[in-house]
């Protein structure tokens, strides 16, 4: 769940991208695994769907190692973009925290790998730079 206020809007970076619509200082919890409200699915459940919702599913949810499930975030913290040099958002499974202040109108970025280390084999890209993710 969101926790600061942010919006979407074309990224320079890939697709759509999740900026922040407020001034975030440092350290603080933007988003937090909320269950009951980020619904979560087993292995099952998403082999089960159609390959064209998978597909859509898999672009955005996350595998948790810990729980066992595909995480998908029902807000728009599905939208935030990877970065692997130096992003914003430091993540974990559970929780997204500002690595440095964030200002309005700034992309949040995260490393992907911190908390899921299959998204890019599960979504069929290889694993990709930063600048080969914005020309995806």
């Amino acid at each position: 769940m969101l926790l600061v206020k942010t919006k979407i809007a074309p990224s320079q970076i890939h697709g759509i991208g999740l900026f922040a619509d407020q001034f975030i200082p440092k350290g603080t919890v933007t988003w937090r695994f909320c269950p009951g409200f980020d619904p979560t699915y087993t292995e099952a459940d998403m082999l089960s769907m159609s390959e064209a919702a998978r597909e859509q599913f898999l672009k955005y949810a996350y595998y948790d190692k810990e729980l066992r499930l595909y995480v998908l975030c029902a807000d728009d913290q599905r939208f935030i973009n990877h970065e692997s040099g130096s992003p914003n958002i430091l993540s974990t499974p559970k929780q997204d925290v500002a690595a440095r202040d964030i200002f309005p109108g700034e992309e949040l970025l995260c490393d992907y790998n911190c908390y899921d280390d299959t998204y890019f084999n599960r979504a069929g890209m290889p694993q990709l730079s930063n600048l080969a993710l914005s020309a995806y």
